[in-house]
């Protein structure tokens, strides 16, 4: 099968012919037919995911078929419609485990980090943590953002608390999801984008934030929570200056460069700094669920598989409206 494998750390992606991958017990091989880019992608091909092994394919929202389980794996039958996100496994046993907060596990294991991924043909993954995926629930390339960058922007705006006014930096994969939930709950959205960017403005004009522009730049108004999807450090003062007394800043990625040091008076009044770490398959079925309730629409450019390289450098420049998605051609 062709697969785009990262064979050590800041190696390019690149594509290889592998065998088609065989379950172990418990698990389901699934034949992919959309797998999202992340920019946690462009991390770990970067090298800047300490926890992630190589080589490695990477590639965390799949949908796809079930195409044979292992022994032992349950819930599914050859031909369901399934979808893998980042969480690959957790071990069930741990006090966070047991609290539901499976994503703070230290056994925890990522898809496209520590197991192969989906920019492939096939893809093996823990039985336990698909998540099931009805045939009525769309088109295979637009449900696949919904599993990471939905379901990380559906735990970021959790953690934010319950703000009228919120800020959105970087409007990219998730913040282009989370802008039209928010706006379905009577949420203001407020998106900052790179400065200079009016095409990212634009569309997030287009999606329902009353106001938009550069992160460099601030509304008239205070917000009350800020989301940063932005892996830029130095935003983190910027966010907690924009936002009023009471006000929480929430950094949604798994990695951002250093924050520089900032005033106190920054933090001070009560403001909240926090983070998101993964997600749970709660988090997942929950905002799917959600989702289908709603005119909220993945906007994915598509790129067939061969081509994840140049997907992924559009998404380096900010040269994407919306989600890749990476097809495969049957």
């Amino acid at each position: 099968m062709l697969a785009l494998r990262i064979e050590s750390s800041g190696a390019p992606l690149a594509p290889v012919r592998v065998p088609v991958p065989e379950p172990g017990p418990g698990e389901l091989r699934i034949e992919v037919a959309a797998c999202g880019v992340c920019r946690t992608d462009l991390h770990l091909l970067d090298g800047e995911l300490p926890q992630a092994r190589y080589p490695r394919v990477p590639g965390h929202q799949i949908v796809g078929r079930v195409d044979a389980l292992g022994e032992g794996a349950e819930g599914f039958s050859p031909g369901d419609r399934v979808g893998v996100a980042w969480l690959a496994s957790a071990c069930g046993r741990c006090r966070f485990c047991r609290e539901g907060r499976e994503n703070l596990c230290v056994e925890a294991r990522f898809t496209g980090c520590h197991r192969d991924g989906g920019f492939a043909e096939y893809a093996v993954a823990d039985a336990r943590f698909c998540l099931a995926l009805p045939d009525a629930a769309g088109d295979a390339a637009e449900l696949a953002p919904w599993l990471c960058a939905g379901a990380i922007g559906y735990r970021c705006l959790r953690a934010a608390g319950d703000p009228e006014r919120l800020g959105l930096y970087g409007f990219g994969a998730a913040a282009h999801l989370l802008a039209q939930l928010a706006r379905s709950e009577g949420r203001r959205v407020f998106a900052f984008t790179r400065p200079g960017d009016l095409e990212a403005q634009r569309f997030a004009r287009e999606l329902g934030a009353e106001w938009a522009g550069g992160s460099d730049e601030r509304p008239d108004e205070a917000l009350d929570a800020a989301i940063l999807f932005a892996p830029v450090g130095a935003l983190v003062p910027a966010a907690l200056a924009a936002v009023g007394p009471g006000g929480t800043v929430v950094c949604g990625g798994i990695h951002m460069s250093d924050v520089p040091g900032f005033p106190y008076r920054l933090l001070w009044e009560e403001r909240t700094l926090r983070s998101v770490a993964n997600l749970t398959r709660r988090d997942a079925r929950e905002v799917l669920a959600l989702a289908a309730k709603l005119p909220a629409r993945a906007r994915v450019e598509r790129f067939p598989l061969a081509a994840g390289a140049e997907a992924l450098e559009r998404l380096r420049r900010g040269a994407l409206s919306g989600a890749a998605v990476l097809e495969t051609e049957r």
